[in-house]
């Protein structure tokens, strides 16, 4: 069984918001068209505290884009975004949510970031994605959304590990930066992941 992940396709990742992909909105035509084609169709969604750790605001010692150590983890520091129940933090009003049978939020921990729409960061605690799968006889993933060098990709990896025929649909996918997703690409293949 095949399914469709749709990742983060949340007002604060388009153009205006807190935390835009450049022309991340390009990709929401190509998703709405992609779903019919699959029998299994989940999302994610961030879904931050308003005082989550990975906010930049909360270390004034630091500027946004930072590198910190955050519980023995990298953590890139970011512009707050995606906070619970927030207008940045609902689905694009373009997304055709009507297939969508499950959503799987992260990022709810305030003290570790989730890349993954598996498990958080440091791999302690799961978002249920992988039970839904086993459930459904799922053995091969698609994945989309936003942003390639960061949810999307994390979630393939996890993907991957986790014993799921993988791979990311190009065309449905934007970087927040392009040279870091090459380089990401390159591991993502190492590990037998596919672009389609």
């Amino acid at each position: 069984m095949k399914a469709l992940i749709i990742v983060d396709v949340q007002n604060d990742f388009l153009p205006g918001g807190a935390l835009e992909v450049t022309h991340g909105d390009e990709v929401i035509d190509v998703i709405n068209r992609l779903q019919s084609k699959y029998e299994i169709v989940v999302a994610t969604q961030d879904w931050h505290t308003a005082n989550h750790k990975s906010f930049a605001s909360m270390h004034v010692e630091h500027n946004v884009f930072d590198v910190i150590d955050l519980n023995g983890y990298p953590q890139t520091l970011w512009p707050n975004h995606c906070v619970q129940g927030s207008v940045g933090a609902e689905f694009s009003s373009l997304l055709n949510t009507d297939a969508i049978q499950a959503v799987f939020r992260k990022g709810m921990d305030r003290n570790v970031d989730s890349y993954s729409g598996f498990f958080d960061n440091n791999k302690s605690r799961k978002t249920g994605l992988h039970g839904f799968f086993q459930d459904k006889s799922v053995n091969e993933v698609h994945i989309c959304g936003l942003a390639a060098d960061f949810c999307v990709y994390f979630t393939a990896m996890d993907a991957l590990e986790l014993g799921y025929k993988t791979a990311i649909i190009s065309k449905a996918t934007k970087a927040i930066d392009k040279d870091t997703y090459m380089k990401k690409k390159e591991v993502f293949l190492q590990k037998g992941g596919l672009f389609i």
